[in-house]
């Protein structure tokens, strides 16, 4: 775990070194120790850490959540507070920063030291774990929509509920409605063929693929053209259905 760069912003000089040792135990590098939120938000944007290790109360004019935010939203860094204060009113605050965890340090007593080293190495793991899913599943979802906006079909995705999330170029230029006038409406006012029912009602969506062919579509200015395609659930491993995915074209013999 080398490198996994853990960048810690702690005060207490003697319980920064302590994290310090601690996380060099399990093999984390840890390139900095700074105690100002300002250096926080320095020593982030030079050395790049795959997570903050962030105290609330710091040096300087600024507080550690003060500097998570800005950390977290130019950066998007994940951040753990490991911090002596659990108030509702500085919690309240430190959510906004959407944090990663909590870990609430103790004071120094005999043989104890101020956090217990497998709770902070088991938040660790479990940030690192999920911020390395979200930024596959963003990558993918990236690598997704920018092919379906440039393939030749028209393709409208839509939730449980019929509304419209997603709307590809072709989808646009078919039917007539951008992107983001549709999101939120029912698919049924944004693609309207005059002799083709969508299979959803009362009966609510079937859970096969429904074709349709020669269909006059009729698009948001009036205009009609005909085209053919299909309608397809999105169904989970519990058989429910979340949504479904319109593809459609120009009709052509």
């Amino acid at each position: 775990m080398a490198d996994v760069k853990i960048l810690i912003v702690e005060d207490e000089r003697i319980t920064a070194e302590d994290i310090k040792k601690a996380l060099n135990s399990v093999g984390f590098d840890v390139p900095a120790i700074v105690s100002s939120g300002e250096d926080a938000i320095k020593a982030s944007e030079e050395l790049q850490p795959d997570l903050v290790l962030m105290d609330i109360r710091l040096e300087g004019e600024m507080d550690g959540i003060q500097a998570a935010e800005k950390i977290r939203s130019k950066m998007g860094i994940p951040i753990i507070y490991l911090t002596a204060y659990s108030d509702e009113k500085t919690v309240q605050r430190a959510k906004v920063t959407e944090p990663s965890g909590f870990i609430l340090k103790q004071p120094y007593g005999f043989l104890r030291k101020p956090f217990e080293e497998s709770e902070l190495n088991t938040a660790i793991e479990i940030t690192l774990y999920r911020d390395r899913l979200e930024k596959r599943l963003r990558k993918h979802d990236q690598w997704l929509g920018a092919m379906l906006k440039s393939i030749s079909d028209g393709v409208i995705a839509t939730d449980s509920h019929g509304q419209v999330r997603f709307m590809n170029s072709m989808a646009e230029e078919l039917t007539g409605w951008l992107e983001e006038d549709a999101l939120g409406h029912d698919v049924r006012d944004i693609f309207k063929p005059l002799d083709y029912k969508f299979p959803m009602g009362e009966d609510i969506f079937l859970k096969t693929e429904s074709k349709f062919k020669k269909s006059v579509l009729t698009a948001k200015d009036g205009s009609k053209i005909t085209v053919d395609g299909n309608v397809t659930p999105i169904i989970d491993l519990n058989d429910t259905i979340e949504g479904f995915v319109v593809v459609f074209r120009t009709y052509t013999q």
